[in-house]
């Protein structure tokens, strides 16, 4: 036997494969637009539209994985809870059998004139759509080009005794191949493609359909991995989400462990016609749709569970407004009122969330860096909802004293957001200093360390004066503002002297520079709603 051939067929026909999947992936998600993580924060307010919306976002995107995570990362927000969250995993377990389904078609001698056409799409015609397109149709023939390959490469396999002992022990010990197919998912992160080859080896007689079905539940238990992966240094929220898919993976996996007799007899009854191909992908279907039936009235229950499991305190944020109630908007001055208190609440979230940058930029905590980063979500989404109310309030008529007031309180709104983005670029800059080792020198340490208590304080005195209508502590404000500038300028100044002197590196330099510019324009927006305080009798 020639093992280099088998070893280049494998690993080359399982890059082609993967490839495959990525590209049609990569052009589904752009032909569909960026709009999932929005469908999914906005259409899954109860677990029943989260399988769906999950179902639904995971055949567009063709990776379950992909879904899970992006739960995950809405859960880490604040955007989802918990419960919400488990419907979409669940969703998304079904979703990812529609690949399965397109490898049971067995299209491979069309793979090339498939490529060939998504080539011709992507280029030679202009359109930006059509080029997507052509990425869709060229993935998905690179995808059958792959399964060919590894075809041709795995065939020898079949005339060697270690491979056919192996067949008969799993024949014997169904666990083995649980065992092997959980392993295989974890080593190359993608259940579609362990399930494609385990398809592959089915069709070329090496495994049988019946013996093929631990090896297809392991294969759904290793895909649980890259979710613990992306819940890693997470919110409390997100690892409980994390830990849902494999709780809810494993206790399927187990019962049709058990029932596995009735599990091959049933696909053979609904199936026995078809190819082992699609028998394998009918299976995989069976599994996760009847596991989301059995589970779903029991999500409370799961998610008790993990939250047992993971202990901690759950900071989720609650990025709905408080607030805001559309009802009072036929009162536009109680409308108002309404929309201060939001902007007051939105004030406090961004100064925490330059708060926990400041913090992060001191202590390299990862958590710190997380909140920040949340709530720096939650500010912009606040602003995006503050606006439209304030524009309704508009929109219904207002007095004109009220108009110019309601006016200033937009410009408000936007100076906020913007202390928070600077907050983000103060977490991102600090997260630069990590990767790349990049040291700060003492002095450069102790003057940020001064600017960021000042800029810290100028914001909530600001939010204060707002809040208070407080003129006293508006030109307070003023003052910290204009403290800030000449730190800016005198910091500067003595940074750029120690580059000179090669007292610090290139990089620090910039860093430094970069930060107390930050803090420079949280003061000027500082200044901005403070001013505002002033005009506003």
């Amino acid at each position: 036997m020639d093992w280099q051939d088998v070893a280049f067929k494998f690993i080359g026909g399982l890059g082609i494969f993967l490839f495959g999947i990525k590209y049609m992936s990569d052009g589904l998600q752009k032909s569909a637009g960026d709009k999932m993580r929005g469908l999914l924060e906005k259409y899954t307010s109860n677990p029943f539209l989260g399988v769906l919306f999950g179902i639904v976002v995971t055949i567009l995107i063709q990776s379950s994985t992909g879904t899970t995570v992006m739960a995950i990362g809405l859960i880490n927000a604040g955007l989802m809870t918990l419960r919400q969250a488990i419907g979409v995993i669940m969703g998304a377990n079904i979703g990812t059998t529609m690949t399965a389904f397109i490898v049971g078609i067995k299209i491979e001698s069309y793979a090339l004139p498939i490529i060939g056409l998504g080539a011709i799409l992507l280029f030679f015609i202009g359109r930006q759509k059509v080029k997507y397109a052509g990425q869709v149709v060229f993935g998905f023939g690179m995808l059958f080009l792959g399964l060919s390959t590894m075809g041709s490469g795995l065939k020898p396999l079949s005339k060697l005794p270690e491979f056919s002992d192996f067949i008969v022990d799993m024949s014997q010990y169904p666990i083995l191949g649980l065992i092997a197919g959980t392993i295989f998912t974890v080593i190359i992160q993608s259940s579609t493609a362990a399930i494609g080859i385990l398809q592959t080896l089915a069709d070329e007689g090496m495994i049988s359909f019946r013996h093929s079905l631990p090896v297809l539940f392991g294969d759904n238990l290793g895909t649980t991995i890259t979710a613990v992966l992306a819940s890693i240094g997470a919110s409390v929220a997100a690892r409980r989400a994390a830990l849902v898919h494999v709780v809810f993976n494993v206790l399927g996996v187990i019962i049709f462990m058990f029932a596995l007799p009735l599990v091959y007899n049933f696909i053979m009854w609904i199936g026995a016609d078809v190819n082992v191909r699609l028998q394998i992908a009918y299976a995989h279907g069976f599994f996760n749709i009847a596991n989301t039936i059995i589970f779903f009235p029991l999500i409370p229950f799961l998610a008790w569970i993990v939250t047992k499991l993971v202990s901690g305190k759950s900071e989720d944020l609650e990025f709905a407004p408080k607030f805001l109630d559309n009802r009072l908007l036929a009162t536009p001055s109680m409308a108002m009122g309404q929309a201060q208190h939001e902007i007051l609440r939105m004030g406090k979230f961004a100064r925490e969330a330059l708060e926990d940058a400041a913090n992060y930029f001191f202590r390299k905590d990862v958590k710190l860096a997380n909140k920040a980063l949340q709530k720096e979500q939650l500010v912009n989404e606040l602003e995006r909802k503050i606006t439209d109310y304030m524009v309704q309030i508009h929109q219904n008529g207002l007095p004109e004293s009220e108009s110019e007031r309601a006016t200033g309180l937009m410009h408000t709104v936007n100076d906020i957001e913007r202390i928070s983005d600077h907050a983000e670029n103060i977490v991102e800059l600090t997260q630069f200093c990590t990767e790349n080792k990049v040291d700060i020198s003492e002095d450069a340490e102790q003057e940020l360390k001064q600017m960021l208590e000042l800029a810290d304080q100028t914001v909530g005195k600001a939010i204060y004066a707002l809040e208070h209508h407080d003129r006293e502590v508006a030109k307070e404000v003023m003052d910290c503002e204009a403290e800030l500038d000449r730190m800016e300028k005198d910091y500067r100044a003595a940074h750029i002297n120690r580059l000179n002197q090669n007292l610090c590196s290139g990089n620090s330099g910039a860093i430094f520079l970069d930060i107390i510019s930050n803090l420079e324009r949280v003061g000027d927006h500082s200044k901005n709603i403070a001013e505002y305080v002033l005009k506003m009798d």
